[in-house]
């Protein structure tokens, strides 16, 4: 069950519509129907919809613009409604980007597991998207959009453009060794000409504003004679490396 989820309806058949949305809203769905694009446009930008089921012909400006439209400011799952011999109309719904479609008359059993699947890939899809914007750790959220790092009380604690870059880099990348090297390539970009020693100075600037104890850290772990391992207990295998160098503290 997917109760919370938008559905919009765009059909000019008042019967059609109706019978639809009616369908919708018994399987637990929030529905908005709508008969043409002015009120769709309202609609979608009023609300969040999760998934469209947007009729081609439509009076004014048809679904094919609607659906361009669309696609200029997102991504949310369109399905398109088309008459049986709308073919070629089926190909350019595709090829601008609708993710399926389905031919009047339709069954509404066979719509609703195509909206559920749908819905299923796009929210899922969503969810993975907003996990890459943010990394936690131990009450730590860099959110990397905003170049910000909130310490676990909630507090904005200021990076510099490198010590956020190389968080970045560190919380990206749980339990993996890191050299030098490695590190000096991603916080650089190569557009200056840094040393060993700039990372080192980093990492050290880095465990004073998130370690409880920065001469004993026990996120960015020194790994001697190679780097340094961003310590993630979920991330780090028992007996390897780099948990032996998270139990070691420096």
């Amino acid at each position: 069950m997917m109760a919370n989820h938008h559905i919009l309806v765009v059909e000019d058949d008042p019967v059609g519509r109706e019978t639809l949305a009616a369908y919708l809203r018994k399987e637990g769905y929030k529905v908005s129907d709508v008969e043409d694009g002015d009120s769709m446009r309202k609609v979608f930008s009023q609300q969040t919809v999760d998934l469209i089921l947007l009729d081609i012909r439509l009076p004014g400006v048809d679904g094919l613009q609607l659906l361009r439209e669309i696609r200029h400011q997102s991504e949310v799952g369109v399905i398109m409604v088309t008459g049986k011999d709308d073919e070629v109309d089926r190909i350019v719904a595709l090829e601008m980007g609708a993710d399926d479609y389905v031919t009047k008359p339709f069954n509404v059993r066979e719509l609703l597991a195509r909206a559920k699947n749908l819905l299923r890939r796009t929210l899922s899809a969503r969810e993975a998207s907003e996990d890459e914007n943010q990394k936690s750790f131990a009450g730590w959220t860099l959110d990397i959009p905003r170049r910000c790092l909130f310490a676990p009380d909630g507090s904005d604690v200021r990076l510099t453009r490198g010590e956020f870059e190389l968080l970045c880099c560190f919380a990206s990348r749980p339990g993996r060794v890191m050299t030098r090297d490695n590190l000096l390539d991603y916080v650089s970009h190569r557009d200056w000409a840094p040393s060993d020693r700039t990372v080192d100075v980093l990492v050290g600037r880095l465990r004073r504003k998130i370690e409880a104890d920065p001469k004993a850290p026990r996120h960015i772990i020194t790994v001697h004679g190679i780097g340094y391992v961003f310590a993630d207990s979920r991330h780090i295998e028992p007996g390897s490396p780099e948990k032996s160098a998270a139990r070691q503290g420096g």
